[in-house]
């Protein structure tokens, strides 16, 4: 992934599922790439349009959060490793080879299709 700076964008999902219909997603995204805005994260809000990618990271806390949250750790090349749905209060335990964190409302990513092996792609805003 290229050197990216905190701002917006759209995550694409490539999606293959079981139904190999190889339909792309395109889902709201918020970029968050410094140091102060992967540590406020989404701590204190009650909703989210879209995902959050947090970058670089291995591991997410819910600590301080309001919302259940689905949270996707992704390799160097955008490729899911894991997703895991966390509750407010929690310690997500880090993933050796993660590199990039997508966070996202409890229950959107299932609806996304995104699961363990999925390739995403980001796009960031023109500043």
């Amino acid at each position: 992934m290229a050197r990216r700076r905190d701002g917006r964008g759209r995550l694409v999902v490539h999606r293959h599922g079981s139904e190999g219909d190889g339909a792309v997603l395109t889902v709201p995204l918020e970029i968050s790439t410094s140091y102060r805005a992967r540590t406020k994260g989404l701590l204190g809000r009650d909703a989210l349009d879209g995902a959050m990618l947090l970058s670089p990271a291995s591991g997410v806390h819910t600590f301080g959060m309001r919302i259940p949250i689905d949270v996707a750790y992704l390799d160097r090349r955008l490729t899911v490793l894991a997703v895991r749905t966390m509750q407010p209060g929690r310690l997500g335990r880090p993933r050796l080879r993660a590199r990039h964190v997508l966070e996202a409302e409890a229950g959107a990513m299932a609806e996304w299709g995104l699961d363990v092996g999925v390739q995403v792609t980001v796009e960031a805003d023109q500043r």
